[in-house]
């Protein structure tokens, strides 16, 4: 096993507690998000996507399906979306150690470009919720959304975590990542 510092065990501990807490917490909204997605478009509920860990490794990550909704009038996609409750499936990626709760996004395999960035961006597990996800537009060059994701990787620490996952909750309560990140219009 390799050594790991405190603030990566401290983190991962943090992560796995936070995550079964949500879990608990939040799972009567996740069953209602399931039966809905069934009832308003059918199977798959879940949306199930490569995407590229911690040292460059691949893994699943899973999400409720609302990407491929092109229903007029539909709110299911607008309301899981702004309140990220679609993304509540990947507590299961971060228990199994393939995500964090704070991080860079995890990126599909057509977005690696090998450099220093990825390099820097794989040496940690990919989150839910960063810097980029939180400062950057939805539709910022990769560039300078890895320009953010830099600047939490050399400053990380547990009460940045704390602080971006308590804005992030923030905004999901208020149902505002679509203003956010301008990624619903």
């Amino acid at each position: 096993m390799k050594h790991l510092t405190a603030y990566q065990a401290i983190k991962r501990l943090f992560d796995i507690c936070l995550s079964y807490i949500g879990i608990f917490v939040f799972s009567p909204l996740a069953v209602l998000s399931s039966f809905a997605v069934w009832l308003e478009d059918g199977r798959p509920i879940f949306y199930i996507q490569e995407r590229v860990g911690k040292g460059g490794r691949l893994f699943k990550a899973i999400k409720f399906r609302t990407m491929d909704y092109k229903k007029q009038g539909s709110r299911l996609p607008l309301l899981l979306r702004t309140t990220a409750l679609d993304e509540f499936p990947q507590l299961i990626n971060i228990i199994k150690g393939q995500m964090s709760f704070v991080g860079p996004r995890p990126l599909v395999p057509q977005e690696i470009h090998r450099g220093r960035e990825f390099d820097l961006r794989s040496a940690v597990p990919p989150g839910l919720t960063g810097l980029a996800q939180i400062l950057a537009r939805k539709d910022a060059p990769a560039l300078e959304k890895f320009k953010y994701d830099i600047i939490y990787i050399e400053n990380k620490n547990l009460f940045l975590d704390i602080s971006l996952i308590l804005r992030s909750f923030w905004i999901s309560l208020a149902r505002r990542w679509d203003i956010v990140n301008k990624a619903l219009k």
